[in-house]
């Protein structure tokens, strides 16, 4: 399987042949501190919740209180699981720590991960954990109209102490990343075990709430993907007040430029620069994302004593959507696992969104297999597209 997997990373490579030295500037960014990535038999490794998802889509637009006609199905989720497969499917072979139980959900689950090849080593699996379920309410457009979680399993099961028994796996991986599932000493316990060996961080923020998490671990984090309502959450956590509120925009009758928008964003965004975190990437939707970085073009070297704010705009890609909710789990998955195969910051995320396009366009979270072709000419399509929105010193 890991020929397998390294085939499909440098398909990805050979075929997206970005050229570093770019009108940008940027310079090629490695993971690890010491400029080399440690990708040689080293696993990503994946901290958070594997859910069962269950989608209800209207057929119609739905009435209260009563019935609608549509379409109720099974899909197999949770942000960190999502990430993890979407990595895998990319050619990374992520190490999954997790919780499920001995029950229908989590047959499913397990099963499903059993059968692509990866490791069950770091799942816990016992009959008094009742398996995280989260129950949607879609659009006719498949937009998120309204959910219940049922997820407190994996705050109870997934504790420090189970978590420290891989901290080797932890201490030998390219990155680590966390969804804000995690309660907040098994978050902390996640962060501590990676900086203590200097792995980098990813903090998935999951929702508005639970992204007010980051306050506890902020300094351990290297990078962060929030959307534009969890970026101004975790912003007013960390400054400890509601000095920001939420984007209103798609309420407007002229659609926001990308400049205005980043204009609005910008303050949140240096809140978290400011307190540590190297790489804000904030998910726009349609519109996009944003990567953000202090310090300039090199992004990440000697980024702590800068005070100069660097934003990049990457747009979206046109896409026939079919379901809109593993997009952002595949953007950050194709991120890391391009990460992880060498390419550059700049190119990872071009691969993201390539990612979450196709993820979009299929009725799963994550598309059952990457087209690696199409998947390397839509990055190429992004990066060639993206432009520096805002390269300036806050003083």
């Amino acid at each position: 399987m890991e020929s397998s997997a390294q085939r499909r990373l440098d398909s990805i490579t050979r075929h997206l042949l970005l050229p570093l030295e770019s009108n940008h500037g940027l310079q090629k960014v490695l993971l690890s501190s010491n400029g080399r990535l440690k990708h040689e038999e080293a696993e990503p490794v994946v901290i958070g919740g594997m859910v069962l998802d269950i989608h209800a889509t209207p057929s119609i637009p739905a009435n209260p209180r009563t019935t609608t006609p549509g379409k109720v199905s099974y899909v197999l989720g949770g942000v960190a699981r999502n990430v993890a497969e979407c990595m895998s499917k990319l050619g990374a072979n992520p190490f999954m720590i997790s919780a499920l139980g001995l029950d229908m959900a989590g047959n499913l689950l397990l099963d499903h991960w059993k059968s692509a090849g990866l490791s069950t080593k770091g799942i816990w699996k016992h009959q008094n954990i009742e398996t995280a379920v989260v129950c949607s309410v879609l659009d006719v457009n498949g937009e998120l109209a309204a959910a219940v979680a049922s997820v407190e399993s994996i705050e109870k099961f997934l504790t420090p102490e189970w978590i420290q028994r891989f901290r080797y796996n932890i201490r030998s991986a390219p990155v680590v990343m966390v969804d804000a599932n995690l309660n907040l000493s098994a978050l902390k316990s996640s962060c501590q075990l990676a900086a203590e060996s200097k792995i980098p961080v990813w903090f998935e923020p999951v929702s508005v709430e639970k992204s007010r998490r980051i306050n506890s671990v902020v300094k351990y984090i290297n990078f962060a993907s929030p959307n534009e309502d969890e970026l101004v959450a975790m912003a007013n956590a960390l400054s400890g007040g509601n000095m920001f509120c939420p984007i209103e925009r798609k309420s407007s009758t002229s659609k926001c430029s990308i400049e205005k928008l980043f204009h609005m964003l910008k303050p949140a965004v240096w809140v978290l620069l400011d307190n540590g975190i190297k790489i804000v990437i904030v998910t726009l939707g349609s519109d996009g994302v944003f990567l953000c970085s202090k310090g300039g073009p090199s992004l990440m070297r000697d980024s702590g004593r800068s005070s100069c704010l660097y934003a990049v705009h990457f747009p979206a890609l046109p896409a026939s959507v079919v379901r809109l909710t593993g997009a952002g789990d595949c953007l950050v998955g194709g991120t890391i696992s391009s990460l992880c195969a060498g390419l550059d910051i700049m190119q990872s995320v071009a691969v993201g969104i390539a990612a979450s396009k196709a993820a979009v366009e299929s009725e799963t979270n994550v598309p059952c297999t990457f087209n690696l072709a199409a998947i390397a000419d839509d990055a190429r399509l992004v990066y060639s597209a993206a432009k520096i929105v805002f390269h300036q010193t806050l003083l």
